[in-house]
C-alpha cells in the first residue's frame, strides 16, 4: 500500500516538473516585451509629498512705482573726482600761462636742446681681420700723423677721431679714415683706394671696411 502511494506521489510530481520545464520553454521562444520601470515607494511618496505641498504666497505687486534713491558716494569716489578737477584746473592754467607768455618765451621752450660739441681726439684705436689668414690685430693711428700699414697690405690714414657729447643719447667714438690697398713689394702697382669715411664703434657691421679679404673697424678714440 505504501509503495502504491510512494509511486503515485513520484507520478505526479514527474507530471508538474515535465509541464513546468514545457511552460520555461515556451516563455524563452516568446517575443520580447516592452520594459517598464521597477515599482520605488520611497520616490512615489516624494513625488506625492511635493504635489500636496502649497505654493509659497508672494506679496501682491504694488499699486504705484517706488523711488529708489541712489547710493552715497564712497570717500574714494569723491576723492577721484576731486583729483579729476584738480587736473582740469590745472590743464587751464598752464594754457594760461602759455597764452601768456611772449613769442620770444615760447620760441625759446620749444626749441631743442642744442647739444654739447664733441670732443676730438688724438689717436683713433682701430681693428683690422685678414679673413684668409685669420690675422687679426688692434693698433693705433695717430691723427693728421704718419699712416699705418696693416698685413703688408692695408694702408690707414685718420683724419679725425671724437667721442659725443654727455648730452647725446649714445655714447659712441667716431673717427674718419682712409685706407687705401697697396701690397707692399709690388714697386709698379699703384695704391688703390678702398674705403674713405666715418667709422662708429656702435656699429661697426654699418661703418666698417668691408673688402672680400680685409675687414676693419674702429673701436674707440683716446688723448
Amino acid at each position: 500500500m505504501n509503495r502504491m502511494r510512494l509511486l503515485t506521489v513520484g507520478a505526479a510530481a514527474l507530471t508538474l516538473a515535465v509541464g513546468g520545464g514545457v511552460v520555461a520553454g515556451g516563455m524563452q521562444d516568446a517575443p520580447p516585451q516592452d520594459a517598464t520601470p521597477a515599482a520605488d515607494p520611497i520616490a512615489e511618496e516624494i513625488r506625492r509629498q511635493l504635489n500636496e505641498e502649497p505654493a509659497p504666497a508672494a506679496d501682491p505687486a504694488p499699486a504705484n512705482p517706488i523711488a529708489i534713491t541712489p547710493p552715497t558716494p564712497s570717500l574714494e569716489t569723491a576723492a577721484l573726482e576731486d583729483d579729476i578737477a584738480s587736473d582740469d584746473e590745472e590743464e587751464e592754467t598752464t594754457d594760461e600761462d602759455e597764452e601768456g607768455e611772449s613769442e620770444e618765451e615760447k620760441a625759446e621752450r620749444l626749441a631743442p636742446e642744442t647739444p654739447t660739441p664733441r670732443q676730438r681726439r688724438r689717436v683713433a684705436i682701430v681693428e683690422a681681420i685678414d679673413k684668409i689668414t685669420a690675422e687679426s690685430m688692434r693698433f693705433e693711428v695717430e691723427v693728421g700723423g704718419r699712416p699705418v700699414r696693416f698685413n703688408q697690405s692695408l694702408i690707414f690714414t685718420a683724419r679725425a677721431c671724437e667721442v659725443t657729447a654727455e648730452n647725446e643719447p649714445v655714447a659712441d667714438s667716431i673717427a674718419y679714415l682712409e685706407v687705401t690697398l697697396q701690397p707692399r713689394g709690388t714697386v709698379r702697382a699703384e695704391p688703390r683706394q678702398i674705403f674713405r669715411g666715418w667709422m662708429f664703434a656702435s656699429t661697426p657691421a654699418l661703418s666698417g671696411l668691408q673688402h672680400p679679404i680685409y675687414d676693419a673697424w674702429v673701436v674707440g678714440c683716446k688723448e
